[in-house]
């Protein structure tokens, strides 16, 4: 993301023309009538796995996040990063991984599995995730903390995928899903205040995915410290400043990101009161600014093209907060109804064949068709 306008090469392949205990994520009650968006994923399936397929395997344009201190650090992304050197950017690499391993997870009768494994077993290698374990350590505020939770998300697909694949991939990514680990904790007892705005720095969001991979990617001890941080940066919010959504170049809604990371850990009642205060009026269709999709002026501008991953996010934060609520909250209806408005507006941009959105927005589609990263394996 944040990227120049890269026009289509049509020689590049292209897929688509007191503390509180933490509480596991809510699930839709049974009698709200059948989950749509589960199944769904399945009729991009394929689509998907070529883009990303086509995505992670392409070096170049790259936007290398490195600190030059001197002429010998002018080498190739791949030199630093081996295993995800494509798709643009660091983190766009790695959920694009994640895609393909969720599809193969999730949809594995609609996706080429030979060519989509051949692709992950090149790149999910005990030495290339050694190399990029040890680029985390050395640089201790590289892709934080986005690209860390989508690395646990990465780790918790893989063993959530039953097989050898998913078991090889998973070992490999042990060094550096363990180095997140220390560096998330490291972070958490230095960070005072949570990051707000709608983009990759968004303390609410990162902290979401953490929560949703811990207990599959095998790291439950960081479940309370960002439990703990979660209820200290956002427990007494109220009012939330929905007005000011959305910003020029969000892919996040600050307010829906937030109330999305407290349903995760508070208890069902309690979290319904928080959402009252914090974004009163849901049940009369108010605040209109995050419950109608935004407009997109410009989709090949590569900030104002967030705004295509900000309707995407949405669709998925909106159906878990509809899904959080008790039955039988008039709120739920209102967020679901939102939620397929931002869906219809957004799914169609994941297959423009321009590269500036085809880099990364079918992740955010699979959030918002398929629910959150992993479950227990």
């Amino acid at each position: 993301m944040n990227e120049p306008h890269e026009p289509h090469d049509p020689n590049e392949p292209n897929a688509l023309n007191e503390p509180h205990e933490p509480h596991e994520p809510h699930e839709p009650h049974e009698s709200d009538g059948p989950d749509e968006t589960a199944s769904e994923l399945g009729r991009y399936a394929a689509r998907f796995a070529a883009l990303a397929t086509a995505n992670v395997t392409r070096a170049y344009p790259n936007a290398p996040a490195h600190l030059l201190c001197g002429p010998e650090d002018l080498v190739e992304p791949r030199h630093h990063h081996p295993a995800f050197y494509g798709s643009y950017d660091w983190h766009s690499a790695v959920h694009m991984h994640w895609l393909l391993v969720r599809l193969l997870r999730r949809c594995p009768d609609r996706v080429r599995a030979d060519e989509v494994t051949a692709v992950l077993d090149g790149h999910l290698t005990v030495d290339a995730l050694a190399a990029e374990a040890d680029y985390l350590r050395a640089h201790p505020s590289f892709e934080r903390p986005y690209g860390w939770a989508w690395l646990l998300a990465l780790t918790a697909e893989c063993r959530s995928l039953p097989g050898p694949a998913g078991e090889r991939w998973a070992k490999a990514l042990e060094a550096a899903a363990d180095a997140v680990r220390a560096l998330l904790g490291e972070w958490l007892a230095r960070a005072t205040y949570p990051v707000r705005h709608g983009v990759h720095t968004n303390s609410a969001f990162a902290l979401g995915l953490v929560l949703d991979s811990a207990a599959a990617a095998g790291l439950k001890t960081i479940v309370e410290p960002v439990t703990e941080a979660l209820l200290g940066w956002f427990a007494d919010d109220r009012d939330a400043p929905v007005h000011w959504e959305p910003s020029g170049q969000d892919f996040l809604s600050p307010a829906l990101t937030e109330a999305e990371a407290m349903s995760r850990v508070l208890p069902q009642e309690e979290f319904a009161r928080w959402l009252e205060r914090f974004l009163p009026g849901v049940e009369w269709g108010a605040p209109v600014t995050v419950l109608t999709p935004p407009v997109v002026s410009d989709p090949a501008d590569p900030q104002i093209g967030h705004l295509l991953g900000l309707i995407l996010s949405r669709a998925a934060a909106l159906r878990r907060l509809a899904a959080a609520l008790p039955h039988g909250d008039p709120r739920a209806d209102v967020l679901r109804t939102a939620a397929r408005d931002h869906l219809a507006a957004g799914l169609p941009a994941t297959d423009s064949g321009d590269f500036t959105g085809d880099h990364w927005l079918a992740t955010f589609a699979a959030l918002a068709l398929d629910g959150p990263p992993a479950g227990e394996p």
